[in-house]
C-alpha cells in the first residue's frame, strides 16, 4: 500500500472514561484527561473493521475544554452484590481524529481479500452512517457518536496550548497485529511520554513505542473454512449487502 487510506472523523459525548490502570486497583476509577491510542483505535474499528486491515491512529485534536465529573457508582463486585464508589469521568468532550489503515501482514491467509479500494469506500460509508457498531468513549456507559470532518477545520480550545500528560498507556499488541519478532505469540502493553502540541496529539507508531512490556503468551485466532468463515465469500458478501442498503 504506497498511499494510505486516510479517515477523518469527530468523536464526542457527554461524558467519557479512558481509565488510568492506577485508579482500577481501589474500586474507584478515574480518567486520563485525553483518550489513550487504543481508545481511539477501538472507536475506529468500530466504524469499519476487518481482520485484513490494521488501523493506526495519527493524531487527535482536542476540541473542548478539558473537564472532569465525578459520579456515584454502585459496581458489582466480584464476589456477588454491589459496592459503592465515585468514578471521575471527562465531561462534554469532542475529538477531532485523523487514521488511516494498513494491511495485516500477520494475515497471509486473508491476502485475498486485500482490495485498497473496497475496504476505503466501505469505510467511508460507514463513516457517513455512523459507524457499523455502537461507539463508546473508553467504557460502554459513555456513548458517543462519530461523524465525518476536516480535521484541522474549526477552533478547537488548545491550538495555542501545549501541555504535557507525562506517561501513559498507549495501548496493549494483541499477537494478531504483532510487529515486533518478541511479541509474536504473546500479548503485551506499550507505555509513552504523552505530549500536545497546540491541540494537537500525534500519537506514535505501536512497534516504535519504546516502553513495553510483555503481559503473557497468546495464540493467533485461526479462521477455519467450514468452521468460523466461509471464505473471502463471507467478506464480500458483507459489502454487497452494504452496497444494495446504499442503493435503497
Amino acid at each position: 500500500m504506497e498511499k494510505p487510506n486516510i479517515i477523518e472523523y469527530s468523536v464526542f459525548g457527554r461524558y467519557a472514561l479512558f481509565t488510568d490502570p492506577l485508579s482500577k486497583t481501589g474500586g474507584e476509577k478515574c480518567s486520563y484527561q485525553i483518550p489513550t491510542y487504543q481508545a481511539l483505535k477501538g472507536i475506529t474499528e468500530s466504524i469499519y473493521w476487518k481482520p485484513t486491515i490494521t488501523w493506526i491512529i495519527d493524531a487527535c485534536r482536542i476540541m473542548n475544554p478539558i473537564q472532569t465529573e465525578s459520579k456515584g457508582i454502585r459496581p458489582i463486585r466480584y464476589g456477588g452484590g454491589n459496592d459503592l464508589a465515585y468514578y471521575t469521568y471527562l465531561r462534554n468532550v469532542e475529538y477531532r481524529v485523523r487514521a488511516h489503515f494498513e494491511w495485516n501482514e500477520n494475515r497471509a491467509d486473508l491476502a485475498g481479500d486485500r482490495n485498497e479500494n473496497k475496504h476505503y469506500d466501505i469505510a467511508k460509508r460507514m463513516l457517513e452512517r455512523g459507524g457499523r457498531r455502537d461507539i463508546f468513549l473508553g467504557a460502554r456507559e459513555c456513548q458517543g457518536y462519530v461523524e465525518p470532518c476536516l480535521f484541522d477545520e474549526g477552533e478547537g480550545s488548545y491550538d495555542k496550548t501545549s501541555l504535557s500528560f507525562g506517561i501513559m498507556v498507549h495501548g496493549i499488541t494483541y499477537p494478531d497485529e504483532a510487529v515486533r519478532e518478541e511479541e509474536r505469540g504473546r500479548m503485551s502493553v506499550r507505555l509513552w511520554n504523552a505530549q500536545m502540541i497546540n491541540g494537537v496529539i500525534r500519537f506514535p507508531r505501536p512497534e516504535e513505542c519504546g516502553i513495553r512490556r510483555i503481559l503473557r503468551d497468546a495464540g493467533q485466532k485461526a479462521f477455519v473454512p467450514g468452521e468460523n468463515f466461509a471464505g473471502l465469500a463471507e467478506f464480500e458478501g458483507g459489502d454487497l449487502l452494504d452496497m444494495v442498503k446504499d442503493l435503497g
